[in-house]
């Protein structure tokens, strides 16, 4: 069985479709079932069900699978590492984000980054904060930068620092005119928030439950922060966010902030996390090390210097 065959299967078992691994490869649909075939002789197994909507793995699939992920990541990373000792400096490296709005914070930075080295591949998935950390620990990706994220002691932080997630408005809104804004004010006017998946609507919730509000019930709920931000600026709605996403709208005069009552601020660590003790590849480690210091200048008076357990 040859590495190809499984790089094929990770594939196939990603998308659940012959046709689609064999377009990713760049080969005929016959081409992946002879492969299917072969790898399936190996380990003397059906590895998939075909369905009418493509094929369905079989439990020694799922088995294989779960296996597949870390050999494709594995050759991945020998590859890149090869790359580094022939100086090429090219490749490819995966960030996973929780949240529109850490994206939003990392946008500029990433772009930066880009200009410098432009033969690099930057890939970045946005998710939750718990399958950011996930994908760290398991080998999928190799930085995670997350917000309300749970402790994980499989991986490394390498800064973190407070955000505060304040109330976000149209400078003609009505509560702009306040120094600043309380959970009862919130109460009384339109928000367009996140679903309950997201860390913020959660700790916003908590706010609304200790002031005996109940909890958030938004107008608008939209995990795209564009469509929160074009909400603002049209005066539909309150957001939630940190300013630091909005800093341009504010700027510009588009957009303000009112900060919340001390009482009932909505405060979160920003986290910059790696693998504890995974080597990386030259990619990896000079994004970690651009991330870092992008975060420091921002966040100048906050933050760990060294790596520190979760």
């Amino acid at each position: 069985m040859d590495l190809k065959a499984i790089e094929i299967f990770h594939e196939l078992a990603r998308s659940g479709s012959i046709r689609q691994t064999a377009d990713a490869f760049g080969v005929s649909p016959t081409a992946v079932a002879r492969q299917l075939d072969k790898i399936e002789h190996s380990f003397g197994a059906a590895l998939v069900e075909r369905t009418p909507r493509g094929v369905r793995l079989t439990a020694a699939g799922e088995v294989l699978a779960a296996k597949s992920t870390q050999i494709a990541r594995d050759i991945h990373l020998a590859q890149q590492m090869i790359n580094d000792l022939k100086g090429l400096r090219s490749g490819s490296v995966s960030l996973h984000v929780n949240g529109a709005a850490s994206s939003s914070i990392l946008a500029p930075a990433l772009a930066a980054f880009s200009a410098d080295h432009p033969n690099l591949h930057i890939e970045v998935t946005v998710t939750s904060a718990k399958g950011a950390l996930d994908a760290v620990a398991t080998g999928l990706t190799d930085i995670a930068v997350t917000m309300f994220a749970p402790p994980d002691s499989r991986v490394e932080t390498r800064f973190r620092t407070a955000v505060r997630h304040e109330p976000i408005l149209s400078p003609d809104h009505p509560l702009a005119a306040q120094s600043q804004i309380t959970i009862a004010d919130l109460a009384r006017t339109p928000l367009a928030l996140p679903d309950r998946s997201f860390g913020v609507r959660r700790a916003l919730d908590a706010r609304f439950r200790a002031a005996g509000a109940g909890q958030a019930e938004p107008a608008f709920t939209t995990s795209s922060l564009e469509l929160q931000k074009e909400l603002g600026r049209r005066g539909s709605a309150l957001l939630i966010l940190p300013q630091m996403t909005v800093q341009r709208e504010i700027e510009a005069g588009s957009l303000v902030m009112r900060p919340l009552e001390a009482r009932q601020r909505i405060e979160t660590l920003l986290e910059l996390s790696h693998p504890i003790s995974r080597q990386q590849s030259f990619a990896a480690r000079r994004l970690l090390e651009f991330l870092d210091s992008f975060l420091r200048r921002e966040f100048p008076t906050e933050g760990v210097r060294q790596s520190a357990p979760v």
